[in-house]
């Protein structure tokens, strides 16, 4: 009985591997010796390019994917360093730019306490008097440094206040704004002197007592006139404000602004003066009063002196 063709068994697969093998040994020398299969490498690399691209595609999508994250991750790294750098370097300059004002400030000092013939202190301010109505101010510097009640306190442009109370490592100022203040001041323009007052938190002065038709204008400079016996004479302390004039008023209104700025400061200058004040004299009705009754009451004593030895020898 024939075998059907659709059983019947060809060559075994040993076989055609090792045909085919040999064949593509042989190709491959033919190849390597002649380049005959180089354009059919050409052709059909350029027929699978499509092909291959579209197999390529998942896995270049995953590359930039994860690409992307990573720069962004880097990206956000790189932003916090620079901006913790930048706000490093804002705070340096921040610094710098202090302890510039700072040292200005204190050569402005130095410059002060050489024009002033007298001695000096420099003193810091720590804080603000707890007192919200009043205008006082309290330096590290005490009874131990030799400051003493009375002594005036300067900055580099003029007079800032007085030394009100000390403790031994501190003392208080009170400023010129102040409401209790007072300072006897002098118009450096032609010689008219009067008496500035503080007013409290509004941070001006006032000039009282002054006639309406006095010889005062907006921008006059006032400076200490020395006649108190407290500050030294010719230091700045305001400028002219405002003046107002009234038919109806005897003296004139005047609001001043102090030269000194010691809400912007942070050192002052304590003049370490002795305070020699000059006694008031006495009247002169009182005073020969006060010559008369010693010798009234010496005539009283004699007479009752006299009296008790005439009784013993009778």
């Amino acid at each position: 009985m024939d075998i059907p063709p659709l059983f019947k068994q060809g060559a075994s697969a040993r076989a055609r591997a090792g045909f085919f093998s040999l064949i593509a040994i042989i190709m491959l020398m033919v190849d390597m010796r002649m380049h005959t299969l180089t354009m059919v490498r050409q052709v059909v690399g350029a027929m699978l390019y499509p092909l291959q691209a579209v197999a390529l595609m998942p896995r270049d999508a995953v590359y930039q994917v994860s690409g992307y994250f990573r720069s962004l991750t880097a990206l956000q790294k790189e932003n916090d360093v620079l901006r913790r750098q930048q706000t490093m370097n804002a705070w340096s300059l921040q610094q710098e730019r202090q302890m510039a004002a700072e040292n200005t400030r204190l050569r402005n000092l130095l410059n002060m306490q050489q024009r002033i013939q007298s001695k000096s202190l420099v003193g810091e301010i720590l804080y603000d008097a707890r007192d919200p109505f009043t205008r006082k101010i309290i330096l590290d510097r005490g009874s131990r440094q030799g400051v003493a009640p009375g002594q005036p306190v300067i900055d580099d442009i003029g007079i800032v206040g007085q030394v009100t109370r000390v403790f031994p490592l501190t003392s208080e100022v009170t400023l010129l704004t102040d409401k209790d203040q007072a300072i006897p001041v002098q118009v450096l323009r032609n010689g008219l002197r009067s008496v500035a007052y503080g007013r409290g938190q509004s941070g001006v002065l006032d000039l009282r007592f002054i006639a309406a038709n006095a010889d005062i204008q907006k921008g006059d400079i006032l400076v200490t006139s020395g006649i108190d016996g407290v500050y030294p004479a010719g230091l700045p302390v305001a400028s002219v404000l405002q003046v107002e004039t009234k038919s109806t008023d005897a003296f004139a209104h005047i609001i001043c602004l102090p030269k000194a700025g010691v809400d912007h400061h942070k050192q002052l200058l304590i003049l370490l003066l002795e305070q020699n004040i000059t006694p008031h004299p006495k009247p002169e009705n009182a005073a020969g009063k006060d010559n008369k009754l010693p010798k009234r009451h010496l005539r009283d004593n004699a007479s009752n002196d006299t009296v008790p030895a005439r009784n013993t020898a009778q």
